[in-house]
């Protein structure tokens, strides 16, 4: 399996499990039915989540009507840490126990003291299923010891350009929807 850390090009800077990986269970159709997660055209506003602030609650429903309702938990870590994890994060995408896995450099993010040289993003389909999103949090923490700080952050916010440099901008405190 290719290491993240070949990855060496600015242009592209991630690794998708589907890359190294030909099962049909990485980001597959069966997770939604093995864990009872609706899909984005299936969800209404009465599906929204909680949310702290006005702000939040705004990006949430852009989500909804975009139909973009993915997201990930992100994992920080040293390069030898990362390349430990990762061919054990796409294996668990192909048994289904996780919908997808990426592994990023943080090029771009080399000043930014929340980033560490490399990011493992742990993919769920819809963050609006708190259940989903919690269950994947737990397995990450009891399956592979991460103890500290995990942030999971929409794909919507990657969309808007929320980032640490720009989270003032948006209104918010922290470039991520969950922070446990």
């Amino acid at each position: 399996m290719r290491s993240p850390l070949e990855i060496e090009n600015r242009e592209q800077y991630w690794l998708r499990s589907r890359d190294v990986s030909d099962s049909s269970t990485v980001a597959g159709d069966d997770y939604f039915s093995e864990y009872d997660i609706l899909r984005a055209d299936e969800m209404t506003t009465a599906d929204l989540p909680q949310a702290d602030s006005d702000t939040v609650r705004e990006i949430d429903r852009d989500a909804l009507d975009q139909e973009i309702l993915t997201g990930k938990w992100q994992i920080t870590g040293s390069p030898e840490r990362i390349e430990d994890l990762f061919p054990k994060l796409v294996a668990d995408a192909e048994d289904g126990i996780v919908w997808a896995v990426k592994a990023m450099t943080t090029f771009g993010f080399e000043n930014l003291p929340m980033y560490d040289e490399y990011v493992l993003a742990v993919y769920t389909p819809n963050y609006f299923d708190h259940g989903d999103v919690h269950r994947v949090r737990d397995y990450i923490r009891t399956e592979y010891g991460e103890t500290g700080e995990l942030y999971y952050k929409p794909d919507i916010y990657t969309k808007k350009g929320i980032d640490a440099t720009t989270v003032g901008k948006f209104g918010l405190s922290t470039p991520a929807r969950y922070v446990e």
